[in-house]
């Protein structure tokens, strides 16, 4: 009932001119509300997703310190995983949180537990842990814990590795290194052509129970030190075993006795030199252009999954010299287009340890065939170099290093750094002026023993500017040829720049943007202005009809209300029912499109005989009634009151 009576009051309440102009801003609202798109309109309703409660609110103060921070063998799946799991006993509500933090080549995660009969954030117990797979000892794998138990209660956690399936290939015993007690853990892998993979693990002995007292921390840094063989044959097993297992413990024993902090230092510096060279986004116009994240991503993937023979302490120095020449000389490295908008070589998710080594096979597979395979052959380092040689298109050539990007893709900004060329490294950026026009900046990091390099852009026509170690670097207009050649040289031979310009033959040289007016000519700004001037005319037209006819004035409800009755005075509504015999009708409704049914409503004042209109009515039924109220027609002939007609409408 209290439904059914507030319905029946709707139409009376929007009759109000102020209600008409709240739809209609409402609806308004909508249509601009609309236009914001998807993505937007969810996260405006959504929020954040962190988890509530106690163990919420300390993930969120530990994830701070996160954002807090500055800035091809095969492989061979085994049933033995170094990791140590950590867990709290106890009901417990726990969130977690992991972060891949690419320049430290490390792995974090972050677990904070509260019990269930808490509410506050100071009883959580946090468990940060790092995992570290060493990338200058490839055999070394690090795991550190470390337990903050600001509780006034003693915590116990229970610590274990992860259980192998029944059958195992894997077995594991307890031996003696000098004073310690260690895991030592084997296995084999099979191969193909009937031969086995040996596979040797050692690493510290743990307790089972780790207790960490009230407003106590305790840190645990647990060692894995991972020996492998070559594909052998079955009868060499215990040979290799006893070799594999003897050279594991005597790794192990020297990390033991070395300090830790040095050990991940060593590390980290590590990754940090991989990353002086890299790929830069500043910013993407495009959809199909990959984000910094995915480009910083996927060089991380192909890094970790590649060796790195300069950083092995047992490279011969006559085999670390040819491949650090290699570096600074990639000859015919890269060639062919850029492969900045290459999606598969670009994923934006990888979600398996199957899709990255795919990824990898990938990656490796392109570079070989784009005249890289020096560069491959140089591990991470040479891997690094070549991926961002093939991102914008850089090629080197016997004489010079040429920049051959699409002209047509210049729209997006980017960077390409730490370019190895004769020991010095080049960084490469398109950046956007103003206006929006594309324009080149070299900058140069020169190394101990100075080399003069020159540039020119495309066609070489005015005279090489040679490029020095100024913070403020050099820039070069994109220049666009017909045809199409290189947008930018650069070389240590001066004289090859400058006879260059004789060996192009090129038909003409045109500015960026009137390459691209030529390609895409389009229609003139003005056309485009008088049409967007034209809709914006007739919304405002159309905004301003809708406007008057629902909140101007003279405007017309729009629900009517009925109210019947006769005498007395008062508004009512009047319904005047046309009857089948159209020899009553005037002589306008019978020109009409009226039929014998149709009716229409005044509002009118009815005070004894006459009626007055209190709003003008159809120029054909205010004369008809009028000459009804002449002709003294009863109200049981042509008029009727309300409420003994049926509504047909």
């Amino acid at each position: 009932m209290w439904l059914q009576q507030r319905l029946k009051g709707l139409p009376g309440l929007l009759s109000s001119s102020w209600a008409r102009r709240l739809l209609i801003g409402l609806l308004l609202f909508l249509i601009f509300y609309w236009y914001l798109g998807a993505e937007r309109r969810w996260s405006f309703f959504s929020g954040s997703a962190m988890p509530g409660g106690a163990a919420g609110q300390c993930l969120l103060a530990e994830i701070h310190r996160w954002k807090s921070l500055p800035g091809s063998a095969p492989v061979h799946q085994t049933e033995y995983s170094p990791r140590v799991n950590v867990h709290l006993e106890g009901n417990r509500a726990e969130v977690q949180a992991t972060m891949l933090w690419f320049r430290k080549g490390a792995v974090l995660s972050v677990r904070c537990a509260s019990p269930t009969e808490s509410q506050s954030a100071r009883d959580c117990v946090s468990i940060r842990e790092e995992f570290i797979a060493h990338r200058s000892r490839p055999n070394v794998f690090l795991q550190r814990i470390h337990i903050n138990n600001p509780s006034d209660r003693t915590v116990s956690l229970d610590v274990s590795s992860d259980n192998m399936p029944s059958g195992s290939k894997f077995s594991t015993s307890v031996e003696k290194l000098e004073d310690r007690e260690i895991m030592l853990s084997s296995g084999r892998v099979p191969v193909e052509n009937n031969r086995m993979v040996l596979v040797v693990v050692v690493t510290k002995k743990l307790s089972s129970r780790i207790q960490v007292p009230a407003k106590v921390e305790h840190t645990e840094n647990i060692l894995s030190v991972v020996w492998t063989s070559e594909p052998i044959e079955t009868s060499k097993l215990e040979e290799t075993f006893s070799a594999l297992r003897e050279g594991a413990k005597k790794e192990l024993g020297e990390l033991l006795r070395a300090s830790l902090e040095e050990l991940v230092a060593d590390h980290q510096q590590a990754w940090m030199d991989l990353f002086i060279s890299g790929v830069e986004m500043r910013k993407i116009t495009d959809s199909h252009t990959p984000s910094s994240r995915t480009v910083n991503t996927t060089l991380y993937y192909i890094l970790s999954s590649s060796p790195a023979p300069l950083l092995d302490r047992r490279l011969s120095g006559e085999e670390r010299v040819r491949l650090e020449s290699s570096l600074n000389y990639a000859d015919h490295c890269f060639s062919g287009h850029a492969t900045m908008h290459a999606e598969n070589l670009w994923p934006e998710r990888v979600s398996s340890a199957a899709q990255i080594l795919q990824l990898v096979t990938l990656w490796t597979l392109t570079l070989q065939k784009r005249g890289c395979k020096v560069l491959v052959a140089a591990g991470a380092h040479g891997n690094m170099q070549a991926m961002a040689l093939s991102f914008g298109g850089l090629q080197f050539t016997e004489n010079h290093l040429q920049f051959q990007a699409d002209p047509d893709v210049l729209h997006n900004s980017y960077a390409l750094r730490g370019i190895h060329y004769n020991q010095d490294l080049i960084s490469l950026a398109v950046l956007l002026d103003t206006e929006g026009k594309p324009f080149l900046h070299v900058s140069v990091k020169q190394q101990e023993q100075p080399v003069k390099l020159y540039a020119c852009e495309a066609g070489c026509l005015n005279e090489p500017v040679e490029l020095t170690s100024e913070v403020k670097g050099h820039t070069f207009p994109v220049m666009v040829t017909q045809p199409i050649t290189p947008l930018l040289y650069i070389s240590t031979d001066l004289r090859h720049l400058q006879d260059l310009r004789h060996t192009l033959h090129l038909k003409a040289i045109l500015a960026h943007e009137e390459h691209m007016a030529n390609r895409y000519p389009g229609l003139p700004f003005l056309f485009w202005f008088s049409v967007a001037s034209l809709i914006t005319l007739f919304h405002l037209f159309l905004f301003k009809l809708i406007y008057n006819e629902y909140c101007g004035p003279g405007a017309k409800p729009l629900f009517r209300s009925k109210q019947c009755g006769w005498g007395g005075g008062g508004v009512l509504s009047v319904v005047l029912m046309l009857r089948s015999d159209s020899s009553r009708w005037p002589t306008g409704l019978r020109k009409s499109a009226l039929t014998p049914r149709v009716l229409f409503e005044v509002q009118s004042t009815v005070s004894k005989n006459a009626i007055y209109y209190t709003k003008s009515t159809d120029r054909l039924i205010k004369p008809f009634l009028t000459s009804l109220l002449v002709r003294g027609v009863s109200q049981e002939g042509l008029l009727m009151p309300c409420s003994e007609a049926q509504d047909p409408l």
